[in-house]
């Protein structure tokens, strides 16, 4: 049988700590969650966003080159869409051990562990019917990285057991490859769902946040009986209280710890 989910994955920010060189504080990974069926049609608000904005057929919408009104009608349809969000926010200054991240990919594929379980715990409990309940995992294609790489990590993690909680059910390596944006407008969805967190995050070079993107999304990300943050929102580490208090998470507390 064939999958009953898709998965579109990408991301925003960076896995670099040299943050007096420039290395943002955040990296965001994101999911965006289709159902198999209606992929298609789910996917294709990029062909109408880019009627709206009056760009060419077929060119990619990539959210950090848009202005801020192109940005608003994207995530507005995103918003209203048959589709499900998650994303894993790393504030790689909280990191403990820090020089372990170091390690090619090393922080990349624990972001991918930890954002598998929210998106295998999602299709594992909208299942429904068609398909066989497992999801098709699509990459932003990465320059340079071998995605056999990442398929030998996620076969470590299930021969491992522990404090894994990734469905294996859901999640299979022989389901999992890599396209580029300009190929999947799925990828296109993820990529500004990222950015929408990311801009919420992470300050600009004048200081400032932007945080509409991510209020905007609240319809579509997941959560599991009223509770985002754990499910659709996952902040690692922890949040501290000292960032946690500051209006730079104004929007999480307003919009997504009601």
């Amino acid at each position: 049988m064939d999958p009953t989910f898709v998965a579109y994955i990408d991301e925003s920010g960076d896995e670099g700590f040299s943050f007096a060189k420039g290395s943002p504080e955040w990296f965001i990974l994101s999911a965006v969650v289709t159902r198999k069926a209606s992929d298609l049609a789910t996917v294709k608000l990029v062909d109408k966003v880019r009627t709206i904005l009056g760009k060419p057929p077929k060119k990619p919408l990539h959210f950090r080159d848009l202005k801020h009104e192109q940005r608003l009608p994207l995530v507005a349809e995103i918003a209203k869409a048959d589709l499900r969000v998650a994303a894993l926010l790393v504030h790689k200054p909280s990191l403990h051990s820090p020089e372990t991240f170091r390690k090619r990919y090393l922080l990349y594929f624990y972001a991918c562990r930890y954002l598998f379980e929210r998106v295998s715990w999602y299709c594992r409990d909208h299942r429904g019917d068609g398909g066989d309940g497992s999801v098709c995992i699509v990459f932003s294609n990465r320059s340079g990285m071998a995605y056999e790489e990442l398929g030998e990590y996620l076969e470590r993690l299930r021969t491992m057991g522990g404090d894994i909680q990734i469905d294996w059910s859901v999640v299979r390596r022989d389901q999992i490859w890599a396209m580029t944006p300009g190929r999947g407008m799925g990828l296109q969805i993820a990529d500004a769902v990222a950015g929408s967190f990311y801009y919420a995050v992470q300050p600009s070079s004048a200081g400032f946040t932007e945080d509409r993107y991510a209020r905007m999304l609240r319809p579509v990300v997941y959560s599991r009986q009223g509770r985002f943050e754990g499910y659709g929102l996952k902040f690692w580490p922890s949040l501290s209280q000292d960032l946690m208090s500051g209006d730079r998470f104004s929007w999480l507390r307003e919009v997504y710890q009601e």
